[in-house]
Order: structure tokens, then C-alpha cells, then sequence
């Protein structure tokens, strides 16, 4: 009976040829290879931005929260679109909001309109996010889904590299920062037209479908009410942490959250199901990315901010820096798919990822204003082979646990939770940096006999301030950029936790879940009819 089952599960008459899925890839990792460099050409670009528009250490946290905020709100809309209509001309439209986002981005005269325009921009994003992955789990089963995620990974880690770089050029270049918006656009058009050409799938359209949107604005504004909170407590002029407004602003946001659950518990079509997130492996791996999104994105956002405002460095060359950590997520990333694709096995890699993650940022957490850029290197290396390893290696443990016809909720549930975390990870980091920031200066200033004024969270415009003062608040950045790494080190502990408690089901070679091609199940059924025919099942169940 195993040889025949084996016979039956080594081939799915559903599943695409090697050729056919990298077809089909070709465009979805071109729009995912546009999104992802929108918001790392960004990233070197932002102390010029915020100097230019007069920006605050708020705005400048905000312009990456913004984007995020935006993105992991719209996740599990887009997710849940991926379940009920045609998932191309999703990521088409997807891409056409973003490109509209860069537009006005690119434009923006002021703080308001850029903050505008990447709100635009992360919805694009969170279509794509959460669309490239729900495609890829739609046409490759989980066994052979390691070798495509390793394609996902070195495409990450090329726009995690080549992103500060190219913006660190655009912005000491002629053109201005503006050009970091515009740049992404002809990129955009061209997956817009590769999809069109190389991406063939069937639209499937379920008549009688509603969406949540209850729910989606309960959620949205639950955790947006949350992260102003953040933002803006615990500095000068704003509201301290233990304040009447801290507790207003908490238990509005908590209250918001609680009739998120109540309204998803009872919805037809719940925007994030709750039976698929409370499942155990989804349910880990949820926690799991909210503190490696807290992590990532959160302290590696202020990288750039540290290589130039603390160190002087140039924005070209802030970009260069950050390349150990690309290139650590890239080795990380195609290598543990290749193996997790030729041997089976996935836990092993997420745990060890976890772990790196843990020792990366503990380590980071000891850097000041004059620590070694090449152990910065060293450091910032280790983060990158964790996040090689966690990323889309959670969503594949995740994608093995649940149908087809779900994964586009599944796949979004991770993406939403991972990318909520980031935003909150950079308005709580990005809040501790500026209240430690204000800390050292005001001592700095102190000790020089200046008045501190509002150095935590005023303009990051050092070329109008003398040299004694641009010293300081170098320093004062430098020194306090390891508090938020120490932050970063504990949320990845609960991490490594979570990920070690993940049940370690082996991977499936099937597309989706089904008894007469998956190994795991049919083996199950042959197993509960033997015992049937033995009478050592109940009737019922005979039944």
C-alpha cells in the first residue's frame, strides 16, 4: 500500500513544470524587487529628505511607519482579495497604486505630502507583499517551495543592497532625493508589462463574497491609535509615558483591538480568520514575526541614520555599509532553501536563524560613536544571515499547514503581523532613540555651558549648526543607537522562543491539501481504514 500511495503522491497533475513557475516568477519578483527598493533607497535618502523639509527625529520615524502602518493594514484586505478574485489583475492594480504613491511622493514640498504619498505607496506595498508570496504558495507545493524562496531571498537581499547604495548616489548626485521616488516608477511599469506576458493563471471569482471592512477599520485604527502613542510619548512638549493622555491613548487602542476579535469571531468572510490564526504553527509563527519585524525593520531603519549622522559618512557610502547585512541575508536566504528544498527539512534553519538573530542584535546593542565599522560590519552580518533564514521560512511553515484556497489569508496573516511589527518597532524605537538622543545632548550641551533646547526631536539639519554642537549631537546619536539594539536583541529572544516551539511537520510535495495526493494524509486514511475493517474504530466514526 506505501509504494502505491508513493506512486500516487510523486507527481500532481495540478503542479506547473520548473520552466512554467520561473516564467511566471519573472514578474512577480520584478514588482517585488520594485517595492522592497522604494523603501530601502529610502532609507539613505532620509536625513537629506527630512533636512530639506524641515523635519523633526518624529517625521523622520513616521516616514518609514507611515509606509508600514499603511502596508500591514492593507495585508489581509489584499490576502482576502488573493482567496476570491483574479490574483494578476490584483498585483496589477497593486502595482499601479504604488506607482501613483512614488508620483506624489516624488513631488511632495512638504512633510504632510510625503507622509500622504507613502501611505499611498504601502498599499501598493502591502499588495505586493502579500500577493507575490499567496502566488508562489498557489503554484509550487511546500516541498519544492525552498528553492523559489531562496529566488525571493536573493532578490530581497539585491534590493536591500543595491537600494542605500543607489540612493546614497541619487542624493549626492545632481539629480536630488526627489529622484528616489521617481526611480522606482519605469521600474513599476516594467513588472506591470512582464506580468502581463509571463503570469497565466485562471480567474477564479466566488459570486456571493463579502469583506470585512468592519473589521479592517477596527483593526487599522486599534493599532494606528497605538503607534501615535508611541510616537509621541516619553519627549519635550508632548505627554510623558505615565500621563493621562498615555492611559486615554492605550485604552482606546485596546478597546479597538478587543471589537476587532469580537467582530472577526462572527464575520462571514473575517478579513484575518481566526481559525487559521490561532492554528499552532500559525499562531507561533505570528509571534514569531511580530518581534523579528520589530527587529528588522525597527533597528535596522535607524542603520542609515547612525552611518551618517553619528559617523559623517556620505549617503553613498552609508549605502555601501549595510552591505554585510545583505549579504548575510542572501547567502542565508538561497542557500537554506536550497537545502530545505533537498532534504525536507525547515525547523532547523528557522531556529538557527532565530538564534543569529538574538547574538546580531545583542552584539549591535554595544555599538557607540566610535566602535570599529568594520566589527559594525561584522555585527550587522550576523542580523542579516538570521533574517536570511526566519523570513520566508516562517511563511513556509505556515503555507504547509493550510489549503490552497486559504493561503492568500494564511501567507497575508504572517506578512501583516511581521510588518505591524516593524511599524511598531519603529515608532517605539524610533521614540526611545530621539528621548535618549535629547538625554546626552542636553549633558553634552551642558557640560559646553549651551542651552540644550529641543535637541531630541528638533531639525536633523547639522550643516546649520556650529562644530561644537554638530559634535555633540554626533555623539549623542552614536551613543544612543545601542539602547535600541538592546531592545531589538529582546524581542528577537522571544523570537528564537516561539520558533523553537514550532511543531516540526514535514513538508508536503502536493500543491494542497489532499487526501488522495498528500503522503501525510493518505497514510492517515489507509492506517484509519485498516483499523476500520478491524473493528477497533467506532461505529460512528465507521459512519
Amino acid at each position: 500500500m506505501s509504494s502505491s500511495v508513493e506512486a500516487v503522491t510523486r507527481r500532481d497533475p495540478s503542479a506547473m513544470t520548473h520552466r512554467e513557475i520561473l516564467e511566471a516568477m519573472t514578474g512577480l519578483l520584478a514588482a517585488l524587487f520594485t517595492a522592497l527598493l522604494s523603501t530601502t533607497i529610502v532609507a539613505t535618502a532620509l536625513p537629506t529628505i527630512i533636512g530639506d523639509l524641515h523635519g523633526s527625529q518624529t517625521a523622520y520615524a513616521w516616514v518609514i511607519t507611515a509606509a508600514l502602518l499603511a502596508n500591514a493594514a492593507s495585508t489581509p484586505i489584499w490576502g482576502k482579495f488573493a482567496d476570491l478574485f483574479n490574483k494578476k489583475l490584483l498585483v496589477q492594480s497593486a502595482i499601479i497604486i504604488f506607482v501613483v504613491g512614488s508620483i506624489v511622493a516624488g513631488f511632495a514640498g512638504n512633510m504632510a505630502m510625503l507622509l500622504i504619498a507613502r501611505v499611498v505607496q504601502g498599499i501598493g506595498m502591502g499588495g505586493l507583499t502579500a500577493l507575490v508570496v499567496a502566488i508562489i504558495g498557489s503554484i509550487v507545493a511546500p516541498r519544492e517551495r525552498g528553492r523559489y524562496s531562496g529566488y525571493m531571498g536573493a532578490v530581497m537581499a539585491v534590493s536591500m543592497s543595491g537600494g542605500p547604495i543607489l540612493g546614497g548616489v541619487i542624493v549626492d548626485s545632481s539629480l536630488g532625493w526627489r529622484w528616489c521616488f521617481f526611480v522606482c516608477v519605469p521600474l513599476a511599469v516594467i513588472a506591470l508589462f512582464l506580468l502581463q506576458r509571463t503570469l497565466r493563471l485562471p480567474t477564479e471569482r466566488k459570486d456571493g463574497v463579502s469583506i470585512d471592512w468592519l473589521g479592517a477599520a477596527l483593526l487599522t485604527g486599534g493599532v494606528s491609535v497605538l503607534l501615535i502613542w508611541v510616537s509621541f510619548a516619553g519627549k519635550a512638549g508632548y505627554y510623558a509615558w505615565l500621563s493621562r493622555e498615555s492611559a486615554l491613548y492605550v485604552a482606546a487602542g485596546v478597546l479597538l483591538l478587543v471589537a476587532t476579535v469580537w467582530v472577526e469571531s462572527r464575520a462571514k468572510a473575517p478579513i484575518i480568520p481566526l481559525r487559521i490564526i490561532t492554528e499552532r504553527t500559525t499562531g507561533l509563527a505570528i509571534i514569531a514575526s511580530i518581534a523579528v519585524g520589530i527587529g528588522m525593520f525597527g533597528a535596522t531603519t535607524f542603520l542609515g541614520q547612525y552611518f551618517q549622522t553619528a559617523r559623517g559618512y556620505s549617503p553613498t557610502v552609508a549605502g555601501v555599509l549595510t552591505i554585510p547585512m545583505v549579504a548575510g541575508t542572501l547567502v542565508a536566504s538561497v542557500v537554506s532553501g536550497q537545502l530545505i528544498t533537498r532534504f525536507g527539512k525547515w525547523k532547523r534553519f528557522v531556529v538557527a536563524g532565530g538564534a543569529l538573530l538574538v547574538v546580531g542584535f545583542g552584539l549591535l546593542s554595544t555599538i557607540d560613536h566610535a566602535t570599529s565599522i568594520w566589527l559594525v560590519g561584522f555585527y550587522i552580518a550576523i542580523v542579516g544571515l538570521g533574517m536570511g533564514m526566519m523570513m520566508q521560512n516562517l511563511v513556509l511553515a505556515v503555507q504547509n499547514t493550510v489549503s490552497v484556497h486559504n493561503i492568500g489569508a494564511a501567507s497575508s496573516s504572517i506578512a501583516f503581523f511581521r510588518t505591524m511589527g516593524g511599524a511598531i518597532g519603529v515608532s517605539v524605537l524610533g521614540s526611545v532613540l530621539a528621548t535618549r538622543v535629547g538625554e546626552l545632548s542636553a549633558q553634552g550641551f551642558a557640560e559646553l555651558g549651551i542651552p540644550a533646547g529641543s535637541s531630541g526631536g528638533g531639525s536633523l539639519d547639522l550643516g546649520a549648526l556650529p562644530g561644537p554642537v554638530v559634535a555633540i549631537v554626533r555623539a549623542s546619536y552614536g551613543d544612543a543607537t545601542g539602547r535600541i539594539f538592546l531592545i531589538a536583541a529582546a524581542m528577537t529572544v522571544v523570537a528564537l522562543v516561539a520558533t523553537a516551539l514550532l511543531p516540526n511537520k514535514p513538508l508536503r510535495r502536493t500543491i494542497d491539501i489532499d487526501p488522495t495526493l498528500d503522503p501525510m494524509r493518505a497514510e492517515a486514511d489507509t492506517e484509519s481504514a485498516e483499523m476500520d475493517r478491524e473493528g477497533e474504530l467506532e461505529p460512528a466514526l465507521r459512519a
